[in-house]
């Protein structure tokens, strides 16, 4: 009788009615969506912190140059000693004191120009500082060179250079972003699937062998398919426990900002408003059509189906390993020493990935990479976005899963002796002797 099946069921139902599974499964995206909003909300604080900074332009080249914004209100000061006026910005609380002395030339005063404040200044708020200083000054030194500014600005001209493959179709800087973020994304994901779930794994094997359940299961199942069911029964829990997660966070960041008034969009760094702008030159209308157009460029189909090949069978892979981990030893204390060896391929993938796939997605290091079957999963998910013909996808993935099928054996014959071997911490020695038997 194949009980490979029931052994499935067995592992699946038993771990989707555990209480803790359950909790976690609806707990986790409300920590999430949680941590989201609470960022978000601290962030809106922070940008409505109003800031009231004085100007002492004993110059006179910046007059009524620095306008008010919403959270930064510039107060000119004259007829005060400087120190006088570090005396009162100190006792008023005063966000800064921008200093602007008096000299021969603007270009003794670009030099000796301060802001004095009570800590280190925000950098946006030097940025902004600075572009109103370097603005007015290079107009200023324009007007004792005897050029006229304005006709130089009208003069500027701005390129924007279109981007086209030798075979005709357009791309841009977006459509580069949107593969480094689709190939990034679908890394981490299995990076974090394989460590949250293989551990699952690796924790049940410990469990049944500690508790001496699995002497009763091996009696009438071969270890092989015990070991097979579980990475399967614990994959598709798994994936059952990360739908849920991906349905309950998408309804909770719709509905949490609607309920709280919370605008999440409060929450990107820099680097993203400034993708943000860059897609939205033109109008919203013209960023949404641009992003569109790149979205479709990308290989959307090729893109689904290798990542769900490369995502069950790097997560096989790895899974097999854990589960011979959790044969060898007797608790999770134990597991240290045997970590170290799987993680070290996945965290050399992501970082392989971030410093050569982004710069150089087809260069030589890339490839290789792509093709060794500890680090293809993540390194070929975020090449695919630049176009990798198909034979070094399917190459990449034969591999893949003969290893796995390899790694399987070899998880087995650990697995066989491990699961019945009690109060003898097992070495890597001891591991090879068992491969022997």
């Amino acid at each position: 009788m194949n009980h490979l099946p029931l052994i499935i069921k067995r592992e699946y139902l038993t771990k989707v009615r555990n209480k803790s599974f359950v909790i976690m499964t609806f707990l986790t995206p409300l920590i999430f969506v949680g941590i989201f909003s609470l960022v978000a909300y601290l962030a809106s604080l922070n940008k409505s912190t109003s800031r009231e900074i004085a100007i002492l332009d004993e110059s006179g080249y910046f007059n009524n140059q620095f306008e008010n914004t919403d959270n930064t209100t510039y107060v000119y000061v004259t007829g005060q000693s400087l120190e006088d006026l570090k005396k009162q910005s100190e006792e008023q609380e005063r966000y800064g004191l921008l200093y602007i002395p008096k000299a021969n030339s603007i270009d003794e005063v670009a030099e000796q120009i301060t802001f004095y404040s009570e800590d280190s200044p925000s950098l946006s708020v030097m940025d902004d500082i600075e572009d109103v200083l370097e603005t007015e000054a290079n107009v200023l030194k324009l007007k004792e060179a005897g050029i006229d500014a304005a006709s130089i600005q009208e003069m500027r001209i701005r390129i924007k250079t279109h981007q086209e493959t030798y075979k005709g179709k357009e791309t841009s800087e977006l459509g580069y972003v949107l593969k480094l973020g689709f190939g990034g994304l679908a890394g981490y994901l299995l990076f974090m699937f394989i460590i949250i779930y293989g551990n699952m794994i690796m924790r049940s094997v410990i469990e049944e062998k500690t508790s001496r359940i699995i002497e009763i299961i091996i009696s009438s199942v071969k270890p092989i398919k015990l070991l097979l069911g579980k990475i399967i029964g614990t994959s598709l829990a798994g994936v059952t426990q990360f739908l849920m997660w991906t349905i309950l966070m998408g309804v909770l960041m719709m509905v949490v900002p609607l309920i709280f008034g919370i605008d999440m969009n409060e929450v990107q760094t820099p680097q993203q408003q400034a993708l943000m702008q860059a897609a939205g030159e033109g109008g919203l209308e013209n960023g949404i059509t641009q992003f569109m157009i790149e979205a479709n460029n990308l290989p959307l189909l090729n893109l689904v189906i290798m990542f769900l090949l490369f995502f069950i069978g790097g997560y096989l892979l790895y899974a097999s390993l854990y589960a011979a981990i959790g044969a060898a030893v007797d608790s999770e204390t134990d597991t240290q020493q045997f970590m170290l060896p799987i993680l070290l391929p996945l965290i050399l993938a992501v970082y392989v990935g971030i410093f050569t796939v982004m710069d150089n997605p087809h260069g030589t290091v890339s490839q290789i990479f792509s093709f060794i079957p500890f680090t293809s999963p993540v390194v070929m998910l975020m090449r695919i976005p630049f176009g990798v013909p198909i034979w070094q996808q399917v190459l990449s993935v034969v591999i893949l899963f003969a290893t796995f099928i390899g790694t399987v054996w070899f998880a087995a014959k650990i697995y066989r002796v491990g699961i019945l071997m009690y109060g003898k911490k097992a070495s890597y020695k001891e591991l090879l002797k068992w491969l022997k038997y």
